[in-house]
């Protein structure tokens, strides 16, 4: 399957081996492309509710990937772009705009790829020669 929502989150969840964070995001994908699709014919809210559910838990998987340590200490600016990319997203939904809807996915899709690569990175740090870190 060929990501149009999320192609930067498969690609980072594929790359960092984050088996749960890349079966989570394929399956918010499926279902933003449902969303789109209700989105574009004008259909009503029943079809989107779906992915307000998947997008929490593509959150929690992600969060679980990189840690816990992690999400709430080197990693809370991301933590905190997540969360405001969801939230602009929900409203998109919410407010059934098409546009604000894709705009709203590229910078979701920015901060959870941004998080699991900037997790990995700190996990494969080596301290510097004569550092204490």
């Amino acid at each position: 399957m060929t990501a149009s929502f999320l192609p930067l989150t498969v690609d980072a969840a594929r790359r960092a081996g984050a088996p749960e964070v890349l079966r989570n995001a394929l399956l918010t994908e499926r279902a933003a492309a449902e969303c789109w699709t209700v989105l574009l014919a004008g259909c009503e809210l029943v079809g989107r509710r779906g992915l307000d559910s998947q997008l929490r838990k593509l959150s929690e998987a992600t969060a679980e990937h990189v840690g816990t340590r992690w999400w709430f200490a080197d990693g809370t600016v991301h933590r905190r772009r997540v969360a405001r990319a969801q939230e602009n997203l929900v409203a998109a939904i919410a407010e059934g705009d098409g546009q604000e809807f894709a705009l709203a996915f590229v910078g979701y899709d920015n901060a959870m790829a941004g998080a699991v690569v900037c997790a990995g990175i700190g996990k494969h740090r080596r301290p510097v020669e004569g550092s204490t870190a």
